[in-house]
């Protein structure tokens, strides 16, 4: 009786903190996951296909090199698109709500990626091939740079405070199986038709069966209620609107207000962005230009995206035990020694030995610093500015360095004839970045998240 009396004060005592049901949590934890797994198909299918097709049917010349160069351009051009996409999601975000917001983003990263699967090559309608194909890339990066903010705050809004590390790792799981998913399909395109036709056609079939991927996240999305942080917000601004309309602009209001956790944002995420690009993107031409056939390269990522998964979710939730700060400055660390060793190892002219290359880096030292990413932005702003704040640190952070790096590490290694020291030390210097905007910060790990 005693313990029963017991378990149902400390219930008691729980509900006005959070106010919500385990199943509201899960049912937002899977809406945020899911969604932010079809978003990044879409964008990480470009990444693929302008590594291995783009450049040969959209950007033809007679230096490969350039042809390849031209198609990396154009997947970086999202990036500098994915900040504004960030402020202007994040306004709609923090004034109407998160749910609204993600809805939105969805429906326009859907229509992009199967309008880039029915674009017609430099082949059929000339100059106009390439042009049509990077504004598709553009809307995509405007879509992106709202969606991620939204996945994020929807796990970490709905979250328990002592296990907040672990559900902002959810959706941060969402590059990983989007990643794998796109990688799973062409590496299975690949096999399934010969090379002329899957330059013809076949390239094409992923992204516009993606309709259904969106049309599914769709339906469960609009299945998950506003978060609790933003019916606060909503309920205050009620209470006095006065105060409310002095407040219209969340971006005035965070660059005035809030401006030092951005730039804490737009450093930690250097080495974040940084490395992920290297490992997905960057990774798989290297292979190819190493000698391996696409679809074994392909496979390689895939089996580091899916055994990161499981790892990721294991540091979001030792950031619950030990903190945040410490989880990520350990793993930029380590990643910083291992840029070096990683291309030595892919060089070693062994499959195997590659894999665990890739597994290592991408699978473990990416994940610690990766899971505690979004967690760590969210707690760094109040819950009226939050959308705004997490999504300008991280979109141009992205900007300055995700988006550029497989161009950046292409350019270093024609110009230093192969070389891939340049690129390691590349990658050690964005490390460094992060190490220094992360040392201004304060480790708000099992705070209030809205205070």
């Amino acid at each position: 009786m005693a313990a029963t009396q017991q378990g149902r004060e400390a219930q008691t005592s729980q509900a006005p903190e959070s106010g919500i049901s385990d199943a509201d949590r899960r049912r937002a934890l899977f809406g945020s996951a899911v969604g932010s797994t079809i978003e990044w198909y879409d964008y990480f299918l470009y990444g693929t296909m302008s590594s291995i097709v783009f450049g040969k049917l959209f950007f033809p010349s007679d230096d490969p090199v350039t042809s390849q160069l031209l198609a990396l351009a154009s997947f970086a051009l999202a990036f500098l698109i994915r900040p504004i996409g960030g402020i202007v999601f994040a306004h709609i975000g923090d004034r109407v709500g998160r749910k609204k917001t993600l809805v939105m983003t969805l429906s326009i990263m859907g229509l992009s990626t199967v309008l880039i699967g029915l674009t017609p090559t430099y082949e059929s309608i000339g100059i106009w091939s390439p042009i049509l194909l990077t504004l598709l890339r553009l809307l995509q990066g405007l879509a992106l740079g709202g969606e991620w903010g939204g996945g994020v705050l929807l796990a970490v809004e709905y979250s328990p405070a002592n296990k907040r590390g672990f559900f902002g790792a959810v959706p941060q799981t969402g590059a990983l199986f989007g990643l794998a998913l796109g990688n799973l399909v062409t590496s299975g395109l690949s096999m399934a038709f010969s090379e002329e036709a899957f330059l013809s056609y076949g390239w094409r079939i992923p992204f516009v069966l993606s309709i259904v991927l969106v049309m599914i996240g769709m339906w469960i999305r609009n299945k998950v209620e506003e978060t609790p942080s933003f019916r606060k917000v909503a309920e205050q601004a009620r209470a006095n609107p006065a105060t409310a309309a002095t407040k219209k602009l969340p971006l005035m209001e965070t660059l005035t207000q809030h401006w030092r956790p951005v730039l804490v944002a737009i450093g930690a995420k250097f080495v974040e962005t940084s490395t992920f690009f290297l490992f997905a993107t960057f990774t798989i031409s290297y292979l190819v230009g190493l000698g391996y056939k696409r679809v074994e390269a392909l496979n390689i990522v895939l089996i580091a995206a899916v055994i990161a998964v499981p790892v990721m979710l294991y540091f979001g939730a030792l950031s619950d035990r030990i903190g945040r700060k410490k989880v990520f400055v350990w793993g930029t660390i380590v990643i910083a020694l291992y840029a070096g060793p990683y291309f030595w190892l892919l060089n070693q002219g062994s499959a195997v030995i590659s894999t665990l290359a890739v597994v290592l880096g991408f699978s473990v030292i990416w994940s610690t610093y990766g899971s505690v990413l979004g967690t760590f932005f969210a707690e760094s702003f109040p819950p009226n500015v939050r959308y705004t704040g997490i999504s300008l640190g991280y979109q141009v952070g992205a900007a300055l360095v995700g988006g550029p790096m497989p161009l950046i590490a292409t350019a270093l290694l024609a110009r230093y004839h192969g070389s891939y020291v340049p690129v390691a030390v590349f990658i050690a210097l964005c490390a460094l970045v992060s190490l220094i905007a992360i040392s201004f910060t304060k480790d708000r790990t099992g705070q209030p998240l809205d205070s």
